[in-house]
C-alpha cells in the first residue's frame, strides 16, 4: 500500500509540472477528490461546471437532448473524450430532471468506463443513481455523478494514463459549454453572457491537449480540436495569465453565443464522427 502511494504521489508531482492549474472555482469538493487518490489540482469538476449553469436559468432539454453513441470508438482518447461527454450529459437530465433517461445515460457511461479500465469502480455509483433517481434525491445524484468523473481518473493516475482523465475533463467542458451557450441564448442577458468568456479555462484546456504525450498530440481529431479551441480563444480576445483583471476582455452579444454554441456544436462533432 505504500508503495501505490509514493507512486500515485510521484505520478501527480510529474502532472503538475507539466500543466497549469485549473480556475479555483472549478476545483471539485476537495474530500471526494482527495477520497479517491486524485489530487485536487488535476481536472475541473464538470459537476462544478454546471453548478455555474444554475444562473443562466432553465435548460432548454428537448432542444439540448443528443442521440446516445450507438458504437464506442476503438481509440482510448475518442473514448475518453466522449465519457466526458456523457458525463454532462448526465448532470443535463439530472438538472432538467428527466427521470425516464437516467437509465440509458447509466448504461452508456458505464460501457465507455469499461473500456478505459475504470468500469469496476464506476458500476457502483451506476446503481446508486438508478436508485436515487426513483427517489427523486436529485442533489445525491449530483454527487454520485461527480464521484464518477473522480474515480474514473483516479483509475487512470493508478495506470499512468493522466493524458486520458485529462479528455474526459475536456469532452465534460466542450459538452457543458454547448449547453451554456445554447441556454444563454434562449436567456440572453450581458452578465449570463459575459460567464461564457471563461478564457482562462478555455487557455487550460489549450495547453492540456499541448501537453499530451507526442504520439497522442498527432492525432488527427486532437490537432482539429486544439486548433478549434485556439479558434474560439482568439474569438473571445484571448488570454493574458498574468493579468489580474478577472474581467472578459469581450462580452459576447447575443449573436456572438449563436456562434459560440456553433463552434461547440463542432468540437462535439470531431468527437462524436471520429473512429
Amino acid at each position: 500500500m505504500c508503495f501505490f502511494r509514493i507512486l500515485l504521489l510521484s505520478l501527480i508531482g510529474t502532472f503538475l509540472l507539466k500543466s497549469q492549474e485549473v480556475p479555483e472555482d472549478l476545483i471539485g469538493d476537495e474530500h471526494v477528490r482527495e477520497e479517491f487518490g486524485v489530487n485536487r489540482f488535476t481536472t475541473p469538476s464538470i459537476k462544478k461546471l454546471f453548478e455555474q449553469l444554475d444562473e443562466l436559468g432553465e435548460l432548454p432539454y428537448a432542444e439540448l437532448k443528443r442521440e446516445l453513441p450507438k458504437s464506442i470508438p476503438r481509440d482510448r482518447t475518442l473514448v475518453a473524450l466522449g465519457l466526458g461527454t456523457l458525463i454532462s450529459d448526465g448532470f443535463l437530465i439530472i438538472q432538467s430532471e428527466e427521470i425516464s433517461e437516467l437509465e440509458n445515460i447509466g448504461r452508456a457511461v458505464l460501457k465507455q468506463a469499461q473500456v478505459l479500465g475504470a468500469g469496476k469502480r464506476v458500476t457502483k455509483y451506476t446503481k446508486s443513481i438508478l436508485e436515487n433517481s426513483v427517489l427523486g434525491k436529485w442533489d445525491k445524484l449530483k454527487e454520485e455523478l461527480a464521484k464518477t468523473q473522480a474515480d474514473v481518473e483516479a483509475e487512470m493516475v493508478m495506470l499512468r494514463d493522466v493524458d486520458i482523465a485529462n479528455l474526459v475533463a475536456l469532452g465534460g467542458w466542450i459538452r457543458a459549454f454547448e449547453i451554456a451557450a445554447v441556454t444563454t441564448h434562449k436567456n440572453y442577458s450581458l452578465e449570463r453572457a459575459s460567464k461564457l468568456a471563461r478564457t482562462d479555462l478555455i487557455a487550460y484546456f489549450v495547453e492540456t491537449l499541448q501537453g499530451l504525450e507526442p504520439k497522442l498530440r498527432k492525432k488527427n481529431h486532437l490537432m482539429e480540436i486544439n486548433n478549434s479551441l485556439e479558434g474560439l480563444l482568439a474569438s473571445l480576445g484571448g488570454h493574458e495569465p498574468e493579468s489580474e483583471n478577472s474581467e472578459p476582455k469581450k462580452n459576447p452579444s447575443k449573436e456572438d453565443v449563436i456562434e459560440l454554441a456553433s463552434k461547440a456544436r463542432a468540437i462535439l462533432t470531431i468527437i462524436e464522427s471520429a473512429k
